[in-house]
């Protein structure tokens, strides 16, 4: 074990060694397996704009950014190699996968290595020169019958857990922004055979958000939206915005909470303060003579034996605010000759009084 840990570790110090230049290193900062030998390199590219449909702007080893189908696999299984065992360390035989080839004990290959690392490219082809292992006691050799493997599915979305050999159960997986569309799990038979059809990952999208009324939409207009995408909201003058100024395309298709404009409410007093804010005033003081959605407004209302007042709260909401049963506005006579005697200009009832 440490012995293959050691070669790694050496593999990586080749890697650092032929790094490109610094600019190219900063888009393509993948490091690359030291025994990669390309004959043919796909188009160049800075970002998958760049590349035909289906394809991405990737780091491909030495060919650098490079226009890749990540979906497409390389050649697995593999022929069978002598003296040796070839593993397959990730999920699926796709572009950037990586195979082990380990000699058996008392075999190395021509560099003296008993373990060799391959890349899939994005030509499809594995890196480096087929491995041959050599020495040991070949005659003592042991025939190792090649493991028996269900094929793998195809998916660059589509993420396998767990391992294809015959009576093994593997999980599936998809990556953010689409679903699992088939069974989670399977099941791989001796015939190389799965017990149910492999899933697809599909994508997932939110429809064109609505406009909200007396407000704006500001996103950028498509037919369709991705997972995470976000739009944002504002309120036309004088309306204010109730909710989050934006929102998010979950993962379920669905928009986040969308927000409401709400209208301003008129203060139905004319002829007696009244309190807003913490503070008492007329309400012709006020712009427009109204209050914003949510806020509070404070009426005086006449004790109906006693010559004092108390009050009562009343809560604007989306253009609506009544005055509290107990309200009655003074009449034109009573605000014009006798101002004192208003109902918000009267001393306090005592607390004792309305108990």
């Amino acid at each position: 074990m440490m012995k293959s840990h050691l070669l790694l570790v050496l593999l990586l110090c080749v890697c650092c060694l032929s790094q490109p230049p610094a600019d190219v290193t900063e888009q393509c900062p993948e490091r690359i397996l030291g025994n990669e030998r390309r004959r043919i390199c796909s188009k160049k590219c800075l970002q998958d704009e760049d590349c035909a449909s289906k394809r991405q702007c990737v780091c491909d080893g030495q060919c650098g950014l490079s226009c890749v189908a990540p979906g497409r696999p390389c050649p697995w299984p593999l022929p069978p190699v002598r003296h040796a065992e070839v593993t397959l360390l990730t999920p699926s035989p796709v572009f950037s996968a990586l195979l082990e080839v380990r000699c058996h004990p008392g075999y190395t290959t021509a560099n003296g290595f008993s373990t060799t690392i391959r890349r899939c490219q994005g030509d499809r082809q594995w890196s480096g020169d087929e491995p041959v292992c050599t020495g040991g006691f070949p005659a003592a050799e042991p025939v190792v019958e090649p493991e028996i493997h269900c094929p793998m599915p195809i998916d660059g979305l589509l993420s396998v857990q767990g391992s294809a050999g015959a009576d093994a159960l593997v999980h599936y997986r998809c990556g953010p922004g689409s679903v699992l569309v088939g069974h989670s799990e399977n099941f791989c038979h001796e015939n190389q055979t799965w017990r149910y059809p492999h899933p697809i990952c599909q994508r997932v999208f939110c429809p064109s958000p609505v406009e909200v009324d007396h407000g704006y939409l500001v996103a950028v207009q498509k037919s369709e939206y991705n997972v995470n995408d976000t739009i944002y909201y504002l309120c036309k003058k004088t309306f204010l915005l109730d909710g989050p100024n934006q929102a998010t395309c979950q993962s379920n298709g669905t928009w986040s909470t969308m927000p409401s404009c709400r209208a301003r409410c008129p203060i139905p007093a004319q002829r007696s303060r009244v309190i807003v804010g913490g503070v008492k005033r007329w309400p012709y003081d006020l712009t427009d003579g109204m209050v914003t959605h949510g806020e509070k407004v404070t009426f005086f209302c006449k004790h109906p034996e006693k010559q004092c007042s108390f009050t009562a709260t009343q809560t604007c909401y989306d253009g609506q605010l009544s005055a509290p049963t107990c309200y009655l506005d003074p009449t034109w006579f009573q605000y014009k000759l006798y101002p004192h005697r208003l109902v918000s200009e009267i001393v306090s009832c005592d607390p004792a009084v309305l108990a």
